[in-house]
């Protein structure tokens, strides 16, 4: 008998929550979503759909996003949600 894994749903609370804070760094620096697509490699709509979280980024995405903010990808990840 073969076991079936369940897929977990998305944390939709956890993306809004994360978009949010991505849009909020991204406005701080007072860069557009097509400055921040260029320096990490994304594109705009893609971000944008990242800051509306309705996709997640990928663990490239997230470590390229916290040097473009010159953070710390630990400290980039530090919000409450």
């Amino acid at each position: 008998m073969k076991l079936q894994r369940k897929r977990r749903p998305p944390n939709k609370k956890f993306r809004k929550a994360l978009g949010k804070r991505i849009q909020e760094l991204r406005k701080r620096i007072d860069i557009s979503q097509s400055q921040l697509g260029f320096e990490t490699g994304v594109h705009r709509d893609q971000i944008g759909r990242i800051e509306r979280g309705i996709q997640s980024p990928s663990a490239d995405t997230l470590e390229a996003m916290s040097t473009v903010f010159d953070m710390k990808l630990k400290d980039f990840l530090d919000f409450k949600y």
